[in-house]
């Protein structure tokens, strides 16, 4: 199994740029088609979140136009962008969403990793939460499998990365439940995360949190937080995830844009 993550889309309507300068139609357009002509194929696409920008069901309605054109299942999780109600709207046939909670949260088998997809979005606030109805079937679902190798998505990371512009708005509610949770499943191989704009890992409750670039922009990297949070233009990134013998879950990060190239070395 071959899984893809992409994250942050914030696709706007048309003649609506993000900031005045940003289509983001326009860049998951481009995702969609270097998605499509990866070889091997990847078998999913995971989303983390921030599919949209103002939550409308306008927004969803174009979302649901672009992603048709991958050639594989894409799986979708819920950012601080996103609106649960106008969601569930436009994705009403959604047949893997989990009908037993409110929130958008589901387990999934892909061929070998075991993909459980979290639901972090708080109406109103930039930071994420996870209740204790969530946080419940997180540990259900945790606990019905302790061998299979395991990907939990989610939006928010869970702990600062250092970016004083941006760990207040990070999963706040739940967060140390959340890794008392995590600790005790040694099977979790990785937990996927957007929300930063940025490639960042940490070591987090025995496992490693991995947190992507957005799929049109991304945050400037500000470290010491004395400039107002921006935004940069640079290359936009995806990730496949492929269990590897004798290594585990092993992930790959691509650029969106293909690169001139390959090259075959030459000499001695």
């Amino acid at each position: 199994m071959l899984l893809a993550q992409i994250t942050d889309l914030h696709v706007r309507e048309p003649g609506n740029p993000l900031a005045g300068r940003v289509d983001t139609a326009s860049f998951l357009d481009r995702m969609v088609a270097r998605l499509n002509a990866l070889l091997p194929r990847p078998g999913a696409v995971l989303i983390t979140g921030d599919l949209i920008d103002n939550g409308s069901e306008a927004e969803y309605r174009l979302l649901r136009q672009r992603l048709a054109g991958l050639d594989m299942p894409a799986y979708l999780a819920l950012g601080n962008h996103d609106g649960r109600e106008a969601f569930r709207a436009c994705f009403t046939d959604l047949d893997y969403r989990d009908a037993g909670t409110a929130f958008v949260q589901y387990a999934v088998d892909l061929d070998g990793i075991r993909l459980l997809v979290l639901d972090t979005h708080e109406p109103g606030k930039p930071s994420g939460a996870l209740c204790l109805e969530r946080l419940n079937w997180l540990s259900e679902r945790l606990g019905e499998d302790r061998t299979t190798p395991t990907v939990v998505a989610m939006h928010h990371p869970p702990v600062p990365v250092g970016m004083p512009r941006m760990d207040p708005s990070r999963l706040l509610a739940g967060a140390e439940r959340f890794k008392e949770l995590i600790a005790c499943a040694p099977n979790v191989e990785r937990i996927l995360a957007g929300h930063l704009h940025r490639p960042v890992t940490v070591r987090f409750a025995g496992t490693v949190l991995d947190v992507m670039p957005g799929a049109a922009h991304q945050i400037h990297l500000d470290l010491l937080g004395e400039g107002p949070l921006s935004f940069a233009f640079e290359p936009p990134m995806l990730q496949l995830h492929a269990m590897v013998p004798g290594a585990g879950l092993v992930s790959h990060k691509v650029y969106a844009e293909p690169s001139d190239g390959p090259y075959p070395f030459r000499g001695g």
